[in-house]
């Protein structure tokens, strides 16, 4: 296999010759995740991924405003779907139910992508440097959970009940997506599906 990097001036990572510089997000992702698959994330810097993409730090940052931006993509975006997948919900679901069936919509994935998200999940689970960033981010993909929660119930976002549907709904998905990292031939939807399952059903009968 052709290498993927030459070394340039400095022991920076240099374009391979006669590749056209990267000029869209979802590109320079790619190409970030395979210099991490290749030198891993802490030994990956800004500088690598910009000069493999034939690209300059600024036109980087153009992009994403980190290296761990790259890393979750247009998470944002993402957050915005979530809420109009909960928006969309049946009225006449239980709460339960309809979260189920947006967790799993929403981490539905094309077969040619899904190799590229489980890169994206092991770097985000099991890259101790992305821990923080990563606490951040569950705080507001938990809080789109929590607000519905709310509306759900009648009561404050703030209160009690909420939160903990959020906090547990994130637990669920999160464990889900740690056991598909270690079972490579375990489908993501059904694990998801069987997770919110048994947080609905409670433990109680264990």
């Amino acid at each position: 296999m052709e290498p993927l990097r030459n070394k340039g001036i400095g022991g920076s990572v240099a374009a391979r010759p006669g590749r056209p510089p990267v000029s869209s997000r979802s590109s320079l992702e790619r190409l970030g995740f395979e210099l991490f698959a290749r030198q891993g994330f802490d030994g990956t810097t800004v500088d690598d991924i910009s000069a493999a993409a034939g690209i300059g730090r600024r036109t980087f940052f153009r992009y994403f405003g980190s290296k761990n931006d790259l890393v979750w993509g247009d998470f944002e975006a993402q957050l915005v779907r979530l809420e109009d997948l909960l928006g969309a919900a049946d009225p006449t679901a239980s709460m339960m139910d309809a979260l189920r069936h947006a967790v799993v919509e929403f981490n539905r994935f094309d077969p040619a992508e899904v190799p590229w998200h489980r890169q994206r999940m092991e770097l985000i689970l099991r890259v101790p440097t992305l821990q923080a960033d990563s606490t951040l981010r569950y705080a507001s993909w938990r809080d789109v959970v929590t607000r519905f929660a709310a509306t759900r119930t009648g009561l404050s976002a703030s209160d009690m009940l909420p939160r903990l549907v959020g906090h547990t709904v994130l637990a669920s998905c999160i464990a889900a997506y740690e056991h598909w990292l270690t079972e490579t031939d375990a489908d993501l939807g059904q694990l998801l599906d069987a997770a919110m399952r048994e947080l609905t059903a409670g433990f109680g009968r264990y």
